[in-house]
């Protein structure tokens, strides 16, 4: 029978140590993982039930917003596009945003103003038509686009870095314009 060396048995003890260590970081990191989403998810939720509630009204069919449109325009290169926009500025208006519209025309859109530069997340819950999605700093600069949104999806839309604001225009106007990251837009909330 072969004399087992203590050396061995002292690496030994150090690996599976290690491995129970790496084993409960990696436990920890799940569960923070898993409260962090639970508590977004759940303020998400009562910010479509409030949704919900509030685009349904007396007769059961789709409410319009009452706001005034505002213009905003988009540089992009030597070109401007514009557009006429509602601005959800209030935890309310940003909820409902497009839910339930079966339509907008192309030269239309929403903007949401989020009022200082913050991680967003977007979804498509309640919402018909497709879109594509402008993730803008504070200083008007375009961050990133999520085009071809899918209608009445769940799944989260992340802005990937602190924005000002999004703005929501019909899906493909994006492509079609040549809209880019780095393009500017114009309206009174950027810097």
């Amino acid at each position: 029978m072969a004399e087992k060396h203590p050396e061995t048995e002292k690496e030994h003890a150090v690996k599976a140590r290690s491995r129970l260590i790496l084993a409960g970081l990696v436990v920890v990191l799940l569960a923070v993982i898993a409260v962090s989403l639970t508590t977004n998810l759940g303020r998400m939720w009562a910010k479509w039930e409030e949704a919900d509630k509030g685009a349904h009204s007396g007769s059961g069919s789709a409410m319009k917003l009452n706001v005034k449109q505002e213009r905003v325009e988009i540089v992009s290169g030597d070109r401007r596009h514009s557009f006429m926009v509602e601005v959800m500025r209030s935890e309310p208006e940003r909820a409902r945003g497009l839910m339930f519209r079966q339509h907008m025309p192309q030269d239309q859109g929403m903007l949401f103003d989020f009022e200082r530069d913050q991680n967003v997340t977007m979804w498509m819950k309640n919402t018909y038509i497709s879109l594509d999605m402008i993730f803008i700093r504070s200083d008007g600069r375009i961050h990133r686009i999520e085009t071809r949104t899918e209608p009445e999806s769940e799944r989260t839309i992340s802005s990937g870095a602190p924005v000002r604001a999004v703005l929501e225009v019909n899906s493909g106007v994006a492509a079609r314009l040549g809209l880019k990251a780095g393009d500017r837009v114009q309206h009174e909330i950027f810097r």
